[in-house]
């Protein structure tokens, strides 16, 4: 058996602030380096052998502030990136619930029918999220890894793995330095075609 560990990275001062980050890289701040601490503290205990993270900064740091507090091996998830939300990076959420309403209610509601201008469609960073976890999930079949990701690759993850709900987007960066453990046997995931 396989336990994946979905960790949220520390807040940065657009998540204070409530900008949208996407693929922008924002260093964690003073908060998001005692978030990430404290996860490590939580995480004593979850038998994490490795963590791992994509190529952004937030998720990088946290990372290796738990691989360091738990003396645990780090990797980067190179091909693993963030969204890329276009012109609404650095925005604030309110400018664009103000400015477009109906693009943020459908964002809400339906999130994979959404494509901020420049930006891409949430359908190709869940192509990237399914990709990276079957390539995790062939190499590991049994241990506890931790997987640190930024919204909205947590919530995609956590769908694919979970097989829940996608759920509301503009509210899912609320949490931050959060973690969930899911159990997965991996071959039978595997086997299941997905």
């Amino acid at each position: 058996m396989l336990t994946i560990v979905l960790i949220r990275p520390g807040s940065t001062d657009y998540d204070v602030q409530e900008r949208i980050q996407g693929s922008l890289d924002i260093p964690l701040n003073a908060q998001g380096v005692e978030e990430a601490r404290q996860t490590a503290e939580q995480l004593r205990g979850q038998g994490l052998d490795v963590i791992y993270a994509p190529a952004s900064q937030p998720s990088l740091e946290t990372a290796e502030i738990i691989a360091e507090v738990l003396d645990i091996k780090r990797k980067k998830l190179d091909k693993l990136h963030n969204l890329d939300q276009g012109l609404w990076q650095g925005m604030l959420i309110s400018d664009v619930k103000r400015k477009q309403p109906k693009v943020y209610k459908r964002w809400q509601e339906q999130p994979e029918s959404v494509c901020p201008p420049e930006g891409e469609m949430l359908a190709d960073a869940d192509e990237r999220v399914r990709a990276a976890l079957v390539k995790l999930l062939k190499r590991r079949k049994e241990g506890t890894a931790g997987l640190v990701l930024p919204e909205p690759l947590l919530s995609l993850a956590q769908r694919f793995l979970a097989h829940c709900e996608l759920g509301d987007l503009w509210k899912a960066p609320n949490g931050r330095g959060r973690f969930a453990a899911i159990e997965i046997d991996a071959e039978e995931f595997l086997a299941a075609g997905v």
